[in-house]
């Protein structure tokens, strides 16, 4: 199956707590990271993909190198194949980290990089899969899947936001839980959910 996730920032301590930008109620990072990889491995199976579309991890520590080992053995835990698209706080040395660790899950590599974005179709239609929302204009067909923005939604249906803090999760009945990255089948009970409360307020 196929996946769509973003912004987990794992290791990142400003995230926590109940703020104005993001709700995850933990007391540590770690507690964190740990409730993101149980509800992923939970949902996703080893055998499936899932595309990350940025700011894997926000983690401060020396070295660099160190933050890299930290931040790969992570990821080494998550279910699946990783195609992971850059975002802003993910930075070309971390990518390259992992392009140099690199190694084999069900016959394909576990990290494959996008710089800006990817492009896949599913049921009749398209998807751009951005870390960045993006301002597509009238084009039924395609719908920008995108992070970046925490607990914002764009106001247009077209758009909607995958990350784990996402408004656009509300659509959603149940909600997923904290960390698991969203179905195609959920992408697009989201999709036709806004687009019938766009519609409605027209």
């Amino acid at each position: 199956m196929l996946f769509v996730t973003s912004d987990t920032h794992f290791f990142d301590d400003h995230l926590l707590g109940i703020t104005d930008f993001a709700k995850r109620p933990f007391l540590t990072s770690q507690d964190m990271n740990e409730a993101i990889i149980s509800s992923w491995n939970s949902k996703v199976l080893p055998t499936d993909t899932v595309y990350h579309l940025g700011d894997i991890a926000v983690h401060f520590v020396r070295s660099e190198t160190k933050a890299h080992a930290d931040v790969f053995s992570l990821l080494q835990q998550l279910n699946g194949n990783l195609i992971l698209i850059k975002g802003n706080h993910d930075n070309r040395a971390l990518f390259k980290y992992l392009a140099k660790n690199n190694y084999a899950v069900n016959g394909k590599p576990k990290f494959t990089f996008h710089d800006v974005g990817a492009l896949i179709k599913y049921n009749h239609r398209q998807y751009y899969l951005t870390h960045y929302p993006l301002m597509l204009g009238i084009a039924p067909q395609i719908i920008n899947l995108h992070g970046h923005i925490h607990h914002y939604s764009v106001p247009v249906k077209e758009n909607i936001n995958v990350g784990l803090d996402s408004a656009d999760l509300d659509y959603l009945t149940p909600q997923p839980a904290f960390g698991a990255p969203l179905s195609m089948t959920e992408i697009e009970q989201i999709v036709q959910a806004k687009r019938d409360d766009f519609m409605k307020n027209r």
